[in-house]
């Protein structure tokens, strides 16, 4: 049992098959430290200056200023912590080191606050310039459009902040008690405390299931393993040695054979530890700290006052909103473009009145600079991402911060861990051999615990028709042998929560089945695989022990020093006994009662299922005379017969090989960072698709790199790589943190995915750093700005897909509300010209008009852009340039087209009105042509001709912004023939239209709401300064048919010239 601690074929990184060689004699080796430093005793003296007193080094082990523990024999460690770890420290001891070191507690993981999330939402320049327009405003006593902008600025904080507290809310529901108590030895009894009532020189009792409260130094232990997958990435538990004593200070975490590190699972077996580090000073800790803390303000060649201004300019860039995605980035650098471009109107409104500024002066200022802000853009960029988080939370991602959605769609690069993330996080039964040559393969395997997910192929049979039951009676011999052994040599227990079966019931289908599993285990993963493989045939323990009438006489556990498990099984009053052995190959070989030639031919055949990235597993049985057995070990595992081989492997997601394929698609290159061996890691890498099969072997060889080699490059050496590897294997969290700053330095945008407290940094320095919220860790779910709920790579894919979704659509509404907004200061300028008798400019359009237009009309228009579903070959498109970012020069191109076509239209309706004889139509009507006398402020009797112009024009802009709305949909092609993949002839536009029903419901609404807007009596003259018109609908009439006729000859010559089309289906290669 424990093939974890198997060492490798041929080099450190390779899965292990073969003997252990860097042991001293007397030590019981580890599974893992031949790759850096032998084990070796070091005398206590070799670890501290004789000069030192000990009393002083004891007080400054308890500050944390200490050789590591790893370094020292138990002696030495109980001197220096001043403890008996046979008595424990006494109560009032602990209590004094508790008050003067702190509870055991790990600081940082407690999410965001309401008020810092409160603060998020403020955060960016456009709602700073929207805050100073309010101002104004309120200063000149314009209370009405001053309340509407506060309402619009309250509307953005308020849809911001219930998404992102919801959000937050539900990662912590998902945070754990990582030990909420523990046991401890305190004055000579065993106690249970709370976890964080540890201190330094505790005495820790641990046993199966149990999870390390704090960093400890064991002291002893009896077949003790340790899962650190969350810590080091480790897919198999590690055994622990409280012997063993280590001679490099720096050795990696996952080699240290002899501590136990926090938040770490006891696998098997059962020890005692001494508490080394609690809380921050943990291992999981230093890695909470790194998270929290801001390396770009801490400098110490820097003095206090450039310490000051560099927080300064953080602060400012913060609330200016110049930190954050590129998006985020882009919307606020474009918001302040929008400021200095509203004050130049303000400065050319006021030098057209000769700076002879009053208030009416003033108030064309400010409408010509409200006109410049699409005032609705925060809010409907936020719903819009909300009902996208929405829709991700159905695919299993729970969005934390809303800016991560869009970003998540322009990624290049996917870096990902592998245990848990690309595949299951359990080991299976992948293949068997047995020793007459047939083989047994486990494919689509959906649930390790399950017996019948999946499918068993043998290769000297036909496959099984889908749902025939293979039973044992039609299994060769040998393999009904060799499945005994997996079955019976087994501590580890499987069950579906039901009542135990039948004998018939047992038989169990080796096809794959749609009901939900309900399976569970209990045991050492690599027992577990092997159980489960045993029950595909019917052949659980239980099962095996009542068809062959046998009970257990003796049982030889695993060892770490001897690395293998036998039982004894036999039948009551009889003289024969069987014996069952399983362990590694390399100690297995010198037991076996095989010729050179067989021993030979198993050796092969290992080192090909560990070319593969199997953990092998050696099988044997003999019958025997139960006089001759004995009690001893030697006289059971001698002169075995050799049944076959067993290859376990922690393996993929069924999902993830069409995720990554997906990925390649879409131009993103997927990288794996693991702490696993490399050839296991080759091997996941190569079956998910990441290592694709048509590299050549040059390629695949630069693709696949150690962390030891990688951490060994210069930045400058890492760059001048051609190509990033896509498979690093022994990772640390500075390798990947190293990884993402080299992917930075190219210039892409990267993903980091992980579940463990080891991918936590590099989570944070990320772009986007994605969690496991099942498996995961606290720390990573608070490093990251996305967690998967379901633990499943696949649903990376979708939060992609739905990121590039989203971005489409936000160049939709964003070239809506623009077109409107270039209109509409198109139109306020030109107005300047515009003179009353008073020599005073009359506004085409009211500010009310204004806001009313960019917040009613085009704000519900712009929501139901950002609601369109995605097109069909989103995910065959390369990654957009993020330096070109959100604005591309079809999106500039298209706006300013689209803006002077709608503006002169709107021109056109006012100077028709004003400059027609329209007016001649009305009783009492004045001579057109004439604008009155300070017809901006209020109503009066020389007014009807301006207020019915204003009317008009505003009926003129809202529905070109209906017809703009269902125009934008797609760039180039025809609003006539928009789906010509599923809609055709002549009628084919009510199906585009109807296609969004929100799109239809806000432009039916839109059309409705613009009539009482002008017909109602004292809102239309008092409120929106217009009133009723009559024969002026035909001119706006007019003016739509037109628009659409300009829009639809410049998507023709879009169409015609080649602009703004994207080619697909061209084969997409990553450059990083």
């Amino acid at each position: 049992m424990g093939i974890e601690d198997q060492p490798v074929v041929e080099e450190s990184t390779e899965p292990p098959i073969c003997g252990f060689t860097n042991a001293t004699t007397g030590t019981p080796p580890g599974p893992r430290n031949q790759d850096t430093a032998a084990v070796i005793a070091i005398p206590i003296t070799s670890s501290l200056p004789t000069s030192t007193p000990l009393e002083k080094v004891a007080s400054s082990v308890l500050r944390g200023n200490h050789p590591e523990p790893h370094t020292l024999t138990i002696e030495h460690l109980e001197q220096l912590l001043e403890i008996d770890i046979q008595d424990g420290l006494d109560g009032g001891e602990a209590a004094r080191r508790l008050a003067q070191y702190g509870p055991n507690k790990v600081e940082g993981a407690h999410g965001l606050s309401a008020w810092k999330i409160l603060l998020r939402q403020v955060s960016n320049s456009l709602t700073m310039v929207l805050i100073l327009v309010m101002a104004l405003s309120f200063a000149i006593n314009d209370f009405i459009e001053g309340g509407v902008i506060a309402a619009v600025i309250l509307l953005n904080i308020a849809v911001g902040f219930v998404q992102d507290y919801r959000a937050e809310q539900t990662i912590q529901s998902l945070y754990a008690l990582s030990a909420p108590t523990c046991k401890v030895i305190r004055s000579e009894q065993v106690v249970t405390i709370k976890a964080e009532s540890l201190v330094k020189g505790d005495v820790v009792v641990l046993n199966v299931g149990d999870i390390v409260p704090a960093d400890l130094r064991l002291v002893n232990g009896l077949n003790l393993s340790t899962d650190e997958a969350l810590l080091t990435g480790e897919s198999l538990p590690i055994s622990k040695h409280p012997d063993a004593v280590l001679d490099d200070p720096n050795i990696p975490l996952g080699d240290r054979v002899n501590m136990l590190y926090s938040a770490s699972t006891i696998t098997r077996g059962r020890g005692k530890g001494i508490v080394v580090a609690t809380g921050m000073d943990t291992e999981v800790g230093k890695i909470a700290q790194l998270l929290r803390a801001n390396p770009g303000l801490k400098d110490d060649t820097s003095s206090s006052l450039q310490t000051y201004w560099k927080r300064v300019k953080v602060n400012i860039r913060s609330i200016l909103g110049l930190d954050g995605t590129p998006l985020q980035i882009k919307l606020s650098k474009f918001a302040l473009i929008l400021f200095a471009f509203a004050i130049l109107l303000a400065i050319i409104v006021f030098s057209a009145s000769l700076w002879n500024v009053d208030d009416e002066v003033l108030i064309y200022g400010i409408c010509v600079g409200v006109a410049v802000i699409p005032e609705s853009l925060i809010a409907v960029l936020t719903i819009s991402m909300a009902v996208g988080t929405k829709a991700m939370a159905k695919g299993n991602v729970i969005v934390r911060k809303l800016s991560a959605l869009e970003a998540v769609g322009g990624v290049t690069n996917i870096c990902s861990d592998k245990t848990g993330t690309l595949t299951q996080g359990k080991m299976i039964t992948r293949k068997v051999w047995l020793h007459n040559g047939s083989t047994a393969t486990v494919e689509a395997c959906t649930h390790p615990f399950d017996p019948s997910s999946g499918k068993v192929t043998w290769s000297d049979q036909q496959s099984e028709p889908h749902g025939e039951l293979k039973s044992i009676s039609r299994l060769p011999a040998t393999a009904k042998k060799f499945i005994e052994c997996l079955s019976l040599c087994n501590n580890a227990t499987v069950t579906d929560g039901k009542s135990a079966p039948n004998d018939d019931a047992a038989e169990t289908s080796t096809t794959s089945t749609v009901a939900i599993s309900n399976w569970t285990a209990v045991g050492e993963p690599t027992e577990i695989a092997l159980h489960v493989f045993a029950m595909r045939f019917g052949m659980s323990k239980a099962t095996v022990s009542q068809v062959n009438d046998t009970t257990l006489l003796a049982e030889h556990p695993f060892d770490s020093s001897c690395k293998r498990m036998t039982v004894v099984y036999a039948s009551p009053g009889s003289n024969s006994a069987d014996v069952y052995t399983k362990g590694a190959l390399e100690v297995m070989l010198p037991l076996l009662d095989a010729s050179e030639h067989v021993k030979a031919e198993f050796t092969a055949k290992a080192e090909s299922l560990a070319a593969e990235g199997l953990r092998v597993l050696c099988v044997a049985h003999k019958a025997a005379d139960r006089a001759t057995l004995g009690d001893t070990r030697e006289a059971a595992e001698s002169n075995l017969i050799p049944l076959g081989l067993a290859g376990l492997y922690d393996p993929p997601r069924l999902e993830t090989a069409g995720a990554v394929q997906k990925c390649k698609a879409a131009g993103i290159s997927v990288h794996m960072l693991t702490g696993d061996h490399i050839k296991t890691a080759t091997a996941i890498a190569h079956e998910v698709g990441i290592l694709g099969g048509n590299m050549t072997a040059a390629e695949t060889a630069n693709a696949i790199m150690p962390a030891a080699a990688f951490d060994a490059l210069t930045d400058a050496q890492i760059d001048e790589l051609k190509k990033l590897p896509l498979v690093l294997a022994r990772c640390s969290p500075s390798t990947k943190v190293r990884m993402v700053e080299a992917m930075h330095r190219r210039g892409a945008f990267c993903v980091m995915t992980g579940d463990g407290v080891n991918d936590s940094p590099a989570l944070k320095k990320a772009d986007v750093g994605i969690a496991m919220g099942l498996n995961g860790s606290d720390v990573a779910k608070e490093a990251a700005d996305m967690v998967l709920t379901d633990d499943n790579f696949a649903s990376i894919v979708t939060a992609v897909e739905e990121g590039r979704r989203l971005f489409d659509n936000i160049q939709k509404f964003l070239l809506h509300l623009l077109v409107s907004n270039i209109a509409q200061v198109l139109l306020l300028l030109i107005g300047l010209a515009f003179k009353d008798s008073n020599g005073k400019s009359v506004f085409p359009l009211s500010p009310i008009e204004i806001l009313w237009a960019n917040l009613i009309t085009s704000s519900f228009l712009a929501l139901g852009l950002g609601l369109e579903e995605a097109q069909p070959d989103i995910m065959l498109r390369p990654p957009r340039n993020l330096r070109i970012g959100i604005f591309t020069n079809e999106i500039i191109m298209d706006k300013m087209a689209y803006g002077i076509f709608m503006g002169s239209l709107c021109i056109a309706a006012f100077t028709s009105v004003i400059y027609s004889s329209i007016p001649a139509l009305y009783d009492n009507a004045p001579m057109y042509g004439v604008l009155g006398h300070d017809c901006n402020a209020e109503y009066n009797a020389s007014c009807g001709h301006v207020y019915r112009a204003r009317a008009t024009t505003y009926a003129t802009l809202s529905f070109l912004l209906l017809v703009t709305a269902w125009e934008v949909k797609h760039f180039t092609r025809s609003l006539f023939n928009m789906y010509p993949e599923l809609y055709s002839g002549p009628f084919s536009v009510f199906n585009t239209v109807w296609k969004n029903k929100f799109l239809f419901g806000a432009v039916l609404a839109g059309f409705a709401i613009t009539f009482p807007v002008i017909y109602l009596p004292v809102i239309d003259r008092t409120v929106f300064k217009h009133q009723a018109i009559g024969i002026e609908w035909a001119i706006v009439i007019g003016c739509v048919i037109a628009y659409i006729a300009l829009v639809e000859i410049w998507k023709a010559g879009k169409r015609r010239f080649g602009k703004g089309i994207v080619v697909y289906g061209q084969p997409i290669t990553s450059q990083v």
